[in-house]
């Protein structure tokens, strides 16, 4: 595990079960998504842990959050600001956005977005009050998600978390994330009942491309 809290392993063991991953995502992931980190940390239980990440990372914590942390017993000091990857996408159970917009993570379960400003440059009195609304939506995510959070991902959401990464790469000037989203959830649905073997996903790619890349996406098409 690094100085962020992040042990780059979904192999991890709590009592028997494995952990669940709540990745918190801004854009410099020195301010609103390392609070949420720290603060989520804090408040819940040892089997589900957070990880942050910036798409464009700052070298840096803005130290105006350091300070405002640092007066309710949170020392971020050393921690770094982390770039967003893939491998960290595929790896969340659950992610929260902040700002990030057209890098805003795939994530093949449930992706929702804060709408707090962001503490850059901002005078301390500004950043305690956008510190204490993180923490507010921090324990809100804690009292009203965990089940959904600790519930496991179907066969569907696995094969759509290794197909959108990819996708999303050669489609994401061209279509919405909806639209990618959406084609690829309605080609996978033709195989729910397969098991999860690698002939699905290569059809499934071959699929999804061939509709992303037709003028209008019919997923009966291509088949």
């Amino acid at each position: 595990m690094d100085v962020n809290g992040y042990d780059g392993s979904r192999s991890s063991r709590q009592g028997g079960s494995q952990l669940k991953y709540v990745l918190f995502v801004c854009n410099h992931n020195a301010g609103r998504s390392q609070m949420a980190q720290a603060l989520f940390e804090r408040h819940a239980p040892d089997d589900v842990r957070p990880e942050s990440a910036g798409s464009t990372p700052a070298t840096q914590l803005w130290p105006n959050v350091v300070e405002a942390m640092r007066e309710i017993g949170i020392d971020l000091a050393g921690r770094r600001p982390r770039k967003l990857t893939v491998e960290m996408q595929l790896h969340a159970d659950w992610a929260v956005t902040m700002g990030c917009g057209d890098a805003c993570p795939y994530v093949p379960t449930r992706v929702e977005d804060w709408d707090i400003p962001d503490p850059a440059h901002k005078p301390i009195e500004t950043v305690r009050d956008i510190r204490d609304e993180v923490e507010n939506r921090v324990q809100a995510l804690i009292e009203n998600r965990l089940p959904e959070i600790r519930s496991d991902r179907t066969s569907h959401q696995v094969r759509l978390a290794r197909l959108l990464p990819d996708l999303a790469r050669e489609f994401g000037d061209l279509r919405s994330d909806a639209d990618i989203r959406s084609c690829a959830d309605a080609i996978l649905a033709d195989y729910q009942e397969a098991p999860v073997r690698s002939f699905v996903m290569t059809i499934a790619h071959r699929r999804t491309r061939q509709c992303l890349a037709a003028e209008r996406c019919d997923p009966a098409a291509t088949l």
